[in-house]
């Protein structure tokens, strides 16, 4: 080994309390990011991909995301015109020319569509009264468009075929009105418009408000519940990529004039939430990191110190500044290479650890999304990213008093003036 490292390597074990110390704090703030960092990618990744689940890619919908100007605006933009007494005209909302807009998205490749008709009603059984949303579909295409086939509990999406009446509703709803499969519920719209529905069919999404508040019945009833027969207020897309779905939208938007909406657009605060939430744990972190770095400037200061004489006789018998430079970076290296190995173990045990938790929080805790397990994150690039960062935290610890030391005149230790 090369006589530099050797003389490095014996002044880490002349103090092996304190090297045992940082190499703890290395491997601790290794660990801990690893672990936290595995579960808030694992949440993260859990919470857009039930998102992205139960929600549309791409919506277009009955309405505008600026309110339209009126003609005579439109037509003299730079003049001074002045409108008074405007009134609104009444007119039934909804998606105008819906039918070639659907006959032309069904032509684009890729893209699955479901026209819809949303509206919220009162579901009444048993003496009960629960305010939903119920939609309006087309089974035969809303299999396509939509994963609510799939997540059907009881019962089957053609049933909405075979019974006129149908409705299927969520575990969550089901559960509040205290209904089962077969059971007659009245939906009462807010036009005053009541009918007796039979309930076909379940499903459970495993996010609450959506278990917890929606319907689904045939287009054709709902638009004669709403009082709004042959509308439709919102087209829903999917699509076999979902990161298209913003140039998509934006282009839909452009073409039709309706606001269109990504899933990304729609889901825009939990994603601020998400930066938040990535702030604190790298903060968190990168505090553990620090407090250890400090663990190994001391311990290379304090070495400095002590061994001043044995400096002053390297430099004396031909040691450069540089090598007695890297006599105390190696210390700071390998602090941080060895402390890495141990957090990788310790990270690896802790993320296994994690992913082994099951979580049951009970019927009265209302979580957004229920969770099975913790989900978790794994990937080797979070054990690279950990140790990169320690080992680099530990090399500028050591950097500064390696500096020092190398700066020292060998006369003046001699003499006594260091």
């Amino acid at each position: 080994m090369n006589t530099v490292l050797v003389i490095g390597w014996e002044y880490l074990k002349n103090r092996r309390r304190q090297t045992v110390l940082s190499i703890v704090g290395v491997m601790l703030g290794v660990s801990f990011f690893i672990g936290i960092a595995s579960m808030m990618k694992g949440m993260h990744d859990y919470f857009i991909e039930k998102l992205i689940d139960v929600a549309p890619h791409v919506k277009i919908m009955d309405e505008f995301r600026n309110p339209q100007q009126q003609p005579v605006y439109q037509r003299f933009p730079d003049a001074a015109v002045e409108l008074r007494g405007i009134k609104p005209r009444e007119e039934i909302r909804g998606i105008h020319s819906a039918r070639s807009i659907l006959e032309r998205l069904t032509a684009m490749d890729g893209l699955a569509v479901s026209p819809v008709l949303q509206g919220q009603v009162f579901l009444r059984y048993g003496g009960k009264d629960v305010a939903a949303a119920l939609t309006g579909i087309r089974p035969e295409m809303e299999r396509h468009a939509s994963n609510l086939e799939r997540d059907m509990t009881q019962g089957d999406l053609n049933a909405l075929l075979t019974n006129s009446n149908g409705i299927i509703i969520g575990e969550e709803l089901a559960h509040k009105l205290g209904a089962r499969l077969g059971a007659k519920i009245s939906a009462i719209s807010p036009a005053g418009n009541t009918r007796t529905m039979k309930l076909v069919g379940l499903f459970n999404t495993g996010v609450t408000e959506v278990d917890g508040s929606t319907g689904y019945a045939m287009l054709k009833k709902v638009q004669i519940l709403q009082d709004r027969e042959n509308r439709i207020n919102q087209i829903n897309i999917r699509l076999q990529n979902v990161d298209d779905a913003t140039s998509l939208a934006a282009d839909l938007e452009k073409r039709y004039g309706y606001r269109t909406e990504s899933w990304q657009e729609t889901f825009a605060n939990i994603f601020e939430m998400f930066v938040i939430e990535n702030i604190i744990m790298y903060s968190t972190v990168g505090v553990i990191i620090i407090v250890s770095s400090f663990g190994i400037f001391n311990i290379i200061s304090t070495s400095v110190n002590e061994k001043s004489r044995d400096i002053a006789i390297l430099k004396s018998i031909g040691f450069s500044e540089g090598d007695i430079r890297k006599v105390f970076l190696f210390q700071g290296i390998v602090i941080g290479l060895i402390g890495s190995i141990f957090g990788w173990v310790l990270g690896a045990m802790l993320v296994e650890m994690l992913a082994s938790f099951r979580i049951d929080l009970g019927e009265e805790v209302n979580m957004p999304i229920k969770f099975e397990g913790m989900p978790v994150f794994r990937s080797v690039w979070l054990y690279i990213g950990g140790a990169v960062m320690a080992t680099l935290s530990s090399v500028i610890s050591a950097y500064i008093p390696a500096r020092k030391a190398a700066a020292l005149y060998p006369v003046d230790i001699i003499r006594g003036a260091a």
